[in-house]
């Protein structure tokens, strides 16, 4: 988990981005003293470093965007058609999952009865 002065400094740092002013170790002193936050004297100008030559709207944007996991190459036989593969193992992982929910209904009791 972050520390007080990462946090501070993160939002002064996006606080700066909504703003449209460029991310100094000035501004974002400012910004942490105006909160009445104390931190590390090394934090905004670490901050500053990195984000100087960084698109902080791009980097806000691909948080947590990334590809799927690369699917395996099918075992044995000829090859299959594109797209095949991967739709019959969802539909095989679909059915088992449904079976698996069914199962506890058909045992008569359920986690909170």
């Amino acid at each position: 988990m972050a520390c007080v002065s990462e946090l501070a400094c993160i939002y002064s740092a996006l606080i700066l981005h909504d703003d449209e002013v460029t991310v100094t170790e000035d501004k974002l002193n400012a910004l942490i003293k105006a909160a009445g936050v104390t931190v590390e004297p090394f934090w905004p100008s670490l901050f500053a470093k990195a984000l100087s030559s960084i698109d902080i709207g791009s980097l806000i944007c691909s948080v947590g965007a990334g590809g799927g996991a690369p699917a395996g190459a099918p075992a044995g036989g000829g090859a299959p058609v594109a797209g095949e593969a991967p739709a019959k193992e969802e539909e095989k992982k679909e059915e088992k999952k449904e079976e698996s929910e069914e199962s506890d209904d058909d045992m008569g009791f359920g986690l909170f009865d």
